[in-house]
């Protein structure tokens, strides 16, 4: 009988609890990728930053100011698949945005795929490239389906990376058309949105828009190797056939994207149907025009201080539908920064120039004269040369022999640090520098050689208008911010990896982990 009455008492103390707990869980997960974004000047422009943006988020939430990236050559792909996936790139195949097609001997976007068309867009883009789940994966299957997952951001690959593979949608600008497009591989592609006549389509809004300070020049100081104090102003050109990707490097970009997510979030109702959404934002602090810190400091510090804006609006809308207390945030960086530009001249620090396309040529005559004629250099691409594999298995010679002899000729040119053939990065890892090679590559699309160029020296691309590529080896300090109901703010004092995010917000979420993902979550206090 007492164990009767004991059963009853417990009964009773235990369902309104399991009922606050699910009232309490989030009902809207809102991940927000800052391609870019610093910790360091984070802190540095902290004190122009109004109360509701970032330093909501650095005074509420869980912050974390280092988060590493073990693995080399970072992008705007390679970045957002780790983040969401929760894995390295060896597993969730996502290598670069652009890859090294052997059967074209030429670049694709590692996006493409021929079996899905765009939708207001010429670019057949889809999300089979990832070989694993995404978080925005687990949040659909969560909910059978019925929960929403979009993701909006100015470019392709973080919308659709972000989104993983079943989001209802992910939107992006059209680089030709300045439109909001999207892809047929998702079934939902909201019509209003990319409408040409949607009121915050780029192509409606440029043609009387300019982006001038928000504050005063004399304001901007956190930056110290900028070179001017003059007051800028930029307009979009209609006959400039780059203006929309000039645009997507300005902070007018992130105003776009917010506009687009509330939209989404209104007229989606997220957040507000009984089932667990997901919305995925991608914000840019690229420097001006893909330039340096030196040129466009200023353009840099006010780009900070309007995604300060943009997050107080986005926040502000969210706590007006959903509520805050009902929504978990997140918020990271892509971990690199291309705003590095090269030393002058005068200062006698040594420096130089690779070209890949010569460095191909000489490396394909010297295979030619131990070999016999043959095209036996098919290619280069993030830093690997790519091997004529077909016309060595042909000729009968042994395919690591000609790796080998490749790698002695490349260790003797100028601008190479050091040279890692693929058998020595997978079979024979024996140190750190292929560890990281190794947790970077996908068997699918890498090449033959892989080459550590010098730092302080340039990479010139001669067949895309002589891009150049600043050879820099810095670590970027890249935070992590969290908020979430119930979970106190706190600093995370240690580095953590970036495959502990996804994990992370898994667990407070009471959900699966992506299938790729073997990170321990972050030890955060509850």
């Amino acid at each position: 009988m007492n164990k009767v009455i004991a059963s009853l008492l417990l009964s009773l103390i235990v369902v309104p609890v399991q009922a606050q707990t699910a009232a309490d869980a989030p009902q809207l997960v809102v991940g927000i990728t800052v391609d870019q974004l610093r910790s360091d000047y984070l802190y540095a422009l902290q004190q122009l930053f109004g109360e509701k943006g970032f330093n909501r988020m650095l005074r509420d939430g869980v912050v974390c100011d280092e988060v590493l990236y073990d693995f080399p050559l970072l992008d705007r792909a390679i970045s957002t698949a780790a983040i969401y996936t929760g894995t390295i790139p060896l597993y969730n195949g996502v290598v670069a945005d652009e890859v090294f097609d052997v059967k074209t001997r030429k670049k694709r976007h590692i996006l493409y795929d021929d079996n899905y068309m765009g939708n207001a867009t010429e670019d057949n883009f889809s999300a089979t490239a990832l070989q694993v789940s995404t978080l925005s994966d687990e949040v659909k299957i969560v909910g059978n389906g019925l929960g929403r997952v979009y993701s909006v951001a100015p470019d392709a690959t973080t919308a659709i990376l972000a989104g993983g593979h079943i989001a209802n949608s992910a939107l992006w600008v059209d680089d030709k058309t300045g439109r909001w497009v999207t892809t047929t591989y998702y079934f939902d592609a909201p019509a209003h949105i990319v409408h040409p006549y949607y009121e915050h389509t780029p192509a409606q809004l440029l043609d009387n828009t300019s982006w001038a300070p928000l504050l005063s020049a004399e304001q901007y100081t956190a930056l110290p190797y900028q070179m001017r104090t003059i007051p800028f102003k930029h307009s979009f050109a209609r006959n400039d056939i780059n203006r929309y990707k000039v645009y997507k490097t300005t902070p007018l970009a992130n105003v776009g994207v917010t506009d687009v997510a509330i939209d989404l979030l209104k007229n989606a109702s997220l957040g507000q149907r009984g089932q667990l959404d997901m919305i995925n934002i991608g914000y840019t602090l690229a420097p001006y025009k893909n330039g340096t810190v030196q040129e466009y400091g200023l353009e840099l510090q006010d780009a900070y201080v309007r995604l300060d804006a943009e997050l107080a609006r986005l926040f502000e809308a969210i706590d007006a539908t959903v509520g805050i207390d009902k929504t978990l945030f997140f918020i990271t960086s892509t971990g690199y920064f291309t705003g590095e530009g090269r030393e002058p001249s005068f200062y006698k620090i040594q420096s130089g120039e690779f070209y890949p396309k010569r460095a191909v040529s000489l490396l394909n005559m010297y295979l030619m004269a131990l070999y016999g004629n043959g095209d036996w250099v098919i290619g280069f691409s993030d830093n690997q040369f790519y091997l004529n594999r077909t016309l060595i298995k042909d000729k009968a010679f042994d395919l690591e022999e000609v790796r080998d002899k490749a790698a002695q000729f490349l260790m003797d040119m100028q601008g190479i640090q050091d040279v890692y053939t693929l058998q020595r990065i997978l079979l024979r890892s024996t140190n750190e520098n292929t560890d990281r090679l190794r947790r970077g590559l996908s068997a699918q699309y890498s090449g033959d050689i892989f080459v550590e160029l010098v730092p302080g020296w340039e990479v010139v691309y001669e067949d895309h208008e002589n891009t150049r590529e600043y050879i820099r080896h810095n670590a970027v300090a890249t935070p992590f911010m969290l908020l979430a109901p119930n979970i106190p703010a706190q600093k995370i004092d240690y580095p953590i990896d970036v495959t502990q995010i996804a994990p992370t917000v898994a667990r407070i979420l009471r959900i699966r982990s992506p299938n790729g993902s073997t990170a321990r979550p972050i030890h955060i206090a509850r």
